[in-house]
């Protein structure tokens, strides 16, 4: 609820710091005190456009602060607030600031951290709910009357919207598998055509490296065949340095032990002989490697060919062309299986209709019955509001399937019709103000809601009327407001004003050229005098005030 409101520099008020608690708060003053004021400022924390015109004259800037306190923080703030990455510990006030520039500027902070107004707009129909002269918000607007027709009723719309997703999955799972059926269907002979490529090259995964590497190599013995054969010319045969290495140690092995010396020419001799060994064996097999055969070469590079042809066929890379294999296979055989798993795709998305359908109607049979009880429970209040004339109607349609939800068959509408033999139309289209609080009134009443948001403000609701009228309006706020709820009334009726657990007096006053609007928050004695005013106008009389003291002590 709200617990304090914060307001500096708003036209006629330059400071000013108002504290709320739960129950019935009435707000009073001559007209043209200013009440319409701190409805605008409040409507500035709500994300209501910036007016430059609000900035008091000769100022820079304006601010309204106002702070918000929960037991526990409603759903819509804590989803508002997290999708924003606004952080609030359990149990932190929400303290919402706007500031006005002169020149029009203006900036918003949820808890000192800077948002966008937007978030504010958002977070408005959790915190406050304003009926007022052009209310267009709270119960005015239909999209909230079939959530308040169902909270009547005790509907299990929950379940509803569970089976609604239940359904909408089946249903998507079988128009995407049909789907997937008809383009396989429509693509099946080009798929054979592919696969029959595909598997007629029969590709494997490193391929084309090896087969590139082998083509590298191939080339390179062309290359060098020259020098190879030449090289190969001098290792073989007796005459080569090899064999004459070897002879040259077999005689100076016979001679070796004649002097140390020999011994060690002889190891030397004995190392070259194994390195030139060596170094034949890796010119072989380099000749071996390097080997130039035209039929091989030509075959890998036709292969080469083939497979990236292949692979720019199928927008791919050559090692991807196994598992574009795998897929066309997996694609032909879906053909084959489909029929099977369409059929069980469609029981399935039937089923599921079938149950959505059964809890849909369930649904909307309770609706239509707490229609009936609503629109009965409204019109037992409208007599004693001064609106026996008019005539309230829940209008709850059926829609057609293709326009069903997770919210079921059906919408639903508050009507209303003001006169006799009138047509019923919209609950916001009705042409007084004042009627239409009233209205709003007898429907949260019936209701016995105290409405999406925290608070709840009646701006003027007893607006022509007074006596017993006026004294039926009072007793239903006070009871809307109840021990637990708030709810706020800027009210000119002294017997709306007597129902209040708390009471504010607007008041204007001039020093000069400078006017201020000033609020407070009135004492027993304080309360007698204002009531006491309200009944008797600028002259306070004996009489007025014990009117006042019989009104105060009749609540």
């Amino acid at each position: 609820m709200l617990t304090a409101l914060s307001i500096r520099n708003i036209v006629l008020i330059e400071a000013l710091d108002l504290a709320f608690s739960q129950g019935l708060g009435v707000l009073t003053g001559e007209t043209g005190a200013g009440k319409s004021i701190l409805l605008d400022a409040l409507g500035l924390v709500l994300g209501d456009r910036a007016d430059s015109g609000l900035v008091r004259s000769g100022e820079e800037q304006a601010s309204v602060t106002a702070t918000f306190e929960f037991a526990e923080l409603p759903q819509q703030v804590r989803d508002e607030l997290g999708e924003a990455e606004v952080d609030l510990e359990p149990g932190e006030a929400l303290i919402i600031r706007r500031r006005l520039k002169a020149d029009g500027g203006s900036k918003a902070f949820v808890n000192d951290q800077p948002v966008g107004v937007a978030l504010l707009r958002a977070l408005a129909p959790a915190l406050v709910e304003l009926h007022g002269q052009h209310d267009d918000r709270g119960l005015v607007n239909p999209r909230g009357h079939r959530a308040l027709l169902d909270r009547y009723a005790g509907a299990d719309v929950a379940g509803v919207s569970a089976a609604w997703d239940e359904w909408r999955k089946a249903r998507e799972e079988l128009a995407n598998a049909q789907e997937a059926i008809e383009q396989a269907r429509a693509d099946q002979d080009l798929l054979i055509a592919h696969l029959a490529e595909l598997t007629a090259i029969e590709p494997e995964e490193g391929e084309e490296e090896t087969l590139a590497n082998t083509r590298i190599d191939m080339q390179k013995g062309e290359k060098l065949a020259g020098d190879l054969e030449d090289l190969r010319a001098v290792w073989d045969g007796s005459e080569s340095p090899l064999a004459s290495l070897r002879v040259a140690a077999r005689k100076l092995d016979r001679i070796a032990e004649e002097h140390p010396l020999l011994a060690e020419a002889l190891g030397a001799l004995d190392r070259a002989v194994i390195e030139a060994g060596e170094a034949e064996e890796k010119l072989q097999a380099a000749g071996e490697a390097l080997q130039h055969d035209p039929l091989e070469l030509d075959r890998i590079e036709t292969r080469l060919f083939e497979l990236r042809a292949l692979a720019r066929k199928h927008n791919c890379q050559v090692d991807d062309l196994p598992e574009v294999m795998r897929t066309l296979r997996h694609k032909l055989d879906a053909i084959e299986q489909g029929d099977a798993d369409i059929a069980g795709l469609k029981q399935s998305e039937s089923e599921k209709h079938g149950i959505y359908r059964a809890l849909a109607e369930t649904l909307h049979a309770k609706r239509v019955e707490a229609a009936r009880n609503l629109d009965e429970a409204v019109a037992a209040e409208l007599a004693p509001l001064k609106l026996d004339a008019a005539r309230f109607q829940t209008a709850v349609a059926r829609q057609p399937e293709e326009k069903w939800g997770p919210q079921g068959l059906d919408t639903v509408e508050f009507l209303i019709a003001t006169n006799p033999g009138a047509e019923f139309a919209p609950l916001g289209k009705i042409a007084s103000g004042g009627e239409l609080s009233r209205f709003i009134l007898a429907l949260k009443v019936a209701l016995a809601e105290q409405g999406g948001a925290a608070t709840v403000i009646f701006d003027e609701i007893d607006r022509g009327v007074g006596g017993a009228v006026a004294s039926a309006i009072g007793d239903r706020l006070a009871r809307l407001a109840g021990d637990g709820g708030q709810l706020l009334a800027v009210t000119h009726s002294p017997q709306v004003a007597a129902r209040g657990r708390t009471h504010y007096m607007i008041a204007k006053s001039s020093e000069g050229t400078v006017t201020r609007t000033s609020v407070a928050l009135l004492d027993e004695t304080g309360r007698q005098e204002e009531i006491a005013r309200m009944l008797s106008g600028a002259e306070i009389t004996e009489e007025a005030r014990a009117q006042a003291d019989r009104l105060l002590e009749g609540v």
